[in-house]
């Protein structure tokens, strides 16, 4: 029996596993989105992020892509608090200290307007005294909430965080709650 790869636009608030084992108040999970037994996800979304979700059956590929040792880029849009000046780009270029850490360089640029997405519900907090900026992210790695402690190390926190890519693969065809199999003309890992 071949594998399935599943691509999946995670909305926000939806946990990144099939099953929600707290004792919390029930949560949305990948299971109240996609019916296919057996297939698990590749990487982590937070909770509080939205975006391109990879799923599979296929463990090889699973850890090809989950393992930072490959170093497989992933690209995000990233929502911040002001406008980050050139010496923040650049010290996210570069790598910054976090939790001891030492981050990879990573590529990053100001976008000059806002990605095309959906509103997200509920909307980020809005003050009105208090500009944004939207900054592309990609990161060869990916540990636990990197991007957002990033964005937060250089003064800039992060409002709303969509993950844009993975690999050549991209959110483009996909709305919130929406997923779609890989076909073989896809599939160029």
């Amino acid at each position: 029996m071949p594998y399935r790869y599943i691509l999946f636009y995670k909305p926000y608030d939806v946990l990144t596993q099939f099953t929600d084992n707290s004792s919390e108040t029930k949560r949305s999970t990948l299971k109240d989105y996609i019916p296919i037994p057996n297939i698990y996800a590749v990487g982590r979304l937070d909770r509080d992020s939205e975006g391109l979700l990879l799923l599979t059956d296929d463990g090889q590929m699973q850890h090809r892509l989950s393992d930072p040792s490959f170093a497989h880029p992933r690209t995000y849009w990233v929502q911040v608090e002001r406008i980050p000046d050139a010496n923040a780009i650049a010290a996210l270029q570069t790598g910054v200290t976090i939790q001891d850490y030492r981050t990879r360089s990573a590529k990053v640029q100001l976008l000059l307007e806002e990605p095309p997405l959906p509103p997200r519900e509920p909307p980020i907090r809005f003050r009105k005294n208090v500009p944004t900026a939207w900054l592309e992210m990609t990161l060869t790695e990916g540990r636990n909430r990197q991007v957002r402690r990033m964005t937060a190390a250089v003064g800039f926190p992060t409002l709303r965080l969509v993950r844009c890519a993975i690999g050549h693969l991209r959110l483009e065809g996909l709305k919130p709650g929406e997923w779609r199999e890989l076909t073989q003309a896809d599939f160029r890992f």
